[in-house]
């Protein structure tokens, strides 16, 4: 056999098989996170789809897959280890802990509540629902995440909402709306992570793919909200404390400029504890020292542990189904159904839909790019689309069915703070509604102009 042949039998003798009992052991994981979310909720369990910890149901997922393999066990456990290991996972996990210390720096320092105050110094009486959508975005873009932003501004909102003639229900609808813009947007937010890493794009390109779909819903979601507000309302006077504010718009900054993002979540988090411990010099009744600095971080990590053993754990769940033709089939079965339409529009249509309905099954975006990445990435090479829209792709359709499901956390957060349905909830959350259209249009768009 000659050198070339040999060459060409190793690679077909390494490359797997499409086979969808590979996707077994990922259905399995989504039968035990969905249906114990559904048993909890007829149970009239409150956050019914966060009994269940995501880590502890994909368990029996690896088990299964472990169990499924071919290999013999030692060799299927390696791969595991491989998948658990892959470069992009452990970065991806590196910028979680990054990321979770930095918002609970930031949030124990008192940025959260100097940017809400900022917010309300500067909305007019007559705009305060736009007003209101503007600073949940601000919030959540510099936090990086929906539910903080959510537990921060809503009871503002509410309290606003108590002296108005606006309906509480429209007030929920734009705090949420304003927290899930800006949660998809921002550079420490979990699903951008998970995305970029997973596409391999950079932020910063993603940021920039991503706005462009984004910045146009948020313009109409900001004009209806306008002409829906009704009524004002007296805001006490706001004490105002830039240098507390800073730190979130240094990073903003910095990552548009394109700095590495470790080095962009390093100086937040040390320009957000110098802030902190500066303003308590000031101030007689607080402290805030090294000692105080260190737990904070230590306690933005372990935020971060159920996403950072997730995503460990799915990093090696799809190296095993990788290994054994899963995703093979996947990306052969969906290739299959866009047939003669194969194209980078119908690519980013594929991988829109696929991570929608994940989401849709867990009700989490993060977990739903991370399980929907290894394929989108796949048809994205396949297909032409870039890696930085590829990207944005993901994020967005992620973030559009995050916002529109009454079992998703932001909705329940909200139902509860305004003694609401979830399902009112989303109703106003038109933002995703808007987003959805948007993204599919420009998607269609791009294809003709193409």
């Amino acid at each position: 056999m000659s050198h070339t042949q040999a060459c060409s039998a190793a690679h077909v003798e390494s490359t797997p098989r499409p086979s969808a009992l590979a996707l077994l052991p990922l259905l399995v994981y989504l039968a035990l996170f969905v249906g114990a979310g559904v048993y909890f909720q007829s149970q009239g369990t409150d956050f019914a789809f966060y009994q269940l910890s995501p880590v502890v149901a994909i368990l029996p997922a690896i088990i299964l897959a472990l169990a499924l393999s071919k290999q013999r066990l030692n060799d299927s456990i390696e791969t595991l280890m491989k998948g658990i290991g892959d470069n992009n996972i452990i970065a991806m996990c590196l910028i979680y802990l990054l990321a979770g210390a930095f918002a609970a720096v930031a949030k124990a320092t008192g940025g959260v509540d100097a940017t809400v105050a900022l917010g309300l110094a500067l909305i007019p009486a007559t705009l305060l629902l736009p007003g209101l959508f503007l600073i949940s975005a601000f919030i959540a873009t510099a936090m990086g995440t929906s539910m903080g932003t959510i537990a921060a501004v809503a009871p503002v909102a509410l309290g606003i909402a108590s002296q108005t003639g606006i309906d509480p229900a429209l007030m929920a609808g734009v705090v949420l709306s304003g927290a899930i813009f800006g949660d998809n947007l921002s550079i420490i937010s979990d699903t951008t992570i998970a995305a970029t890493r997973t596409q391999g794009a950079e932020m910063k390109d993603k940021f920039r793919e991503n706005i462009y779909v984004a910045g146009p819903a948020a313009i109409v979601a900001l004009l209806l909200f306008t002409l829906a507000g009704s009524g004002q309302a007296e805001i006490a006077p706001q004490s105002i404390e830039l240098t507390k504010v800073a730190p979130y718009l240094t990073i903003l900054i910095l990552a548009v400029m394109g700095l590495n993002v470790f080095l962009v979540l390093s100086l937040g988090i040390l320009l957000a504890g110098v802030t902190g411990m500066i303003s308590a010099m000031g101030d007689a009744q607080t402290s805030y020292g090294i000692m105080t600095f260190g737990q904070d971080i230590y306690e933005g990590f372990t935020n971060m542990q159920e996403i950072f053993l997730l995503s460990m754990l799915v990093g090696g769940l799809a190296a095993l189904m990788t290994a054994q033709g899963g995703l093979s089939w996947l990306t052969q079965k969906i290739t299959g159904w866009l047939g003669q339409r194969r194209s980078a529009a119908s690519a980013q249509l594929g991988m829109g839909a696929l991570v929608a309905a994940t989401n849709t099954c867990v009700a989490n975006n993060t977990v739903s790019i991370i399980v929907a990445g290894p394929v989108a990435k796949d048809l994205a090479d396949s297909n032409g689309v870039t890696p930085r829209r590829s990207a944005a792709t993901l994020d967005i359709f992620a973030c559009i069915v995050q916002g529109l499901i009454p079992y998703g956390a932001q909705a329940l957060l909200l139902a509860s703070t305004f003694a609401l349905s979830p399902l009112t909830v989303v109703a106003h959350g038109w933002y995703c509604m808007i987003l959805a259209a948007i993204a599919i249009g420009t998607i269609l768009w791009r294809s003709k102009r193409d």
